[in-house]
């Protein structure tokens, strides 16, 4: 059975900087809970972060790609510099991805963690650009296919192509 790397508030747990869930409600992903195809990670609580925790940002261009090439920093909104609990949460969720070999992940967008295609800009005025977490990024460079909440069918649909190549 094909397992889905999972942000762990989008199935409800209180994980986030607000100690708040996310959960997201899709019958794909109550299907896959029942089926046990969901594997739940927090990349920053799995690396030491507290919840609740002050927000962060990525802060410099290019995303969590920059920030695993030492080029942009991961910090809170009081100005503390997390990028190693982020670098860590993201090998954490690699790790995971390669040993039980899941090759999709759904992650929690506008996160400088998992954010699949938006992040927030940096200056902690609310504002979305285009880009993606840390720990999107990592997968994504190590082969995994990152999706949104929003990109449930998109997954589902490449699961079902996975199963039977032949479909164009």
């Amino acid at each position: 059975m094909e397992k889905i790397l999972i942000s762990a508030c989008l199935i409800g747990a209180r994980v986030r900087y607000d100690n708040i869930g996310k959960y997201f409600d899709d019958p794909d992903l109550r299907q896959w809970i029942a089926e046990g195809r969901l594997v739940p990670i927090c990349p920053e609580v799995v690396a030491g972060l507290a919840v609740p925790r002050p927000s962060a940002e990525i802060i410099g261009t290019g995303g969590g790609a920059a920030v695993i090439q030492s080029k942009a920093r991961v910090v809170s909104c009081n100005g503390e510099d997390v990028t190693d609990a982020y670098l860590e949460g993201a090998k954490i969720a690699l790790n995971i991805a390669q040993h039980d070999n899941i090759q999709l992940a759904i992650l929690k967008n506008q996160s400088p963690s998992c954010g699949s295609s938006k992040i927030y800009n940096g200056q902690f005025e609310n504002h979305l650009i285009e880009g993606q977490g840390v720990t999107a990024a990592l997968l994504q460079q190590n082969g995994v296919s990152v999706f949104s909440e929003h990109g449930i069918k998109r997954v589902k649909t490449k699961m079902s192509r996975q199963l039977s190549p032949h479909i164009p």
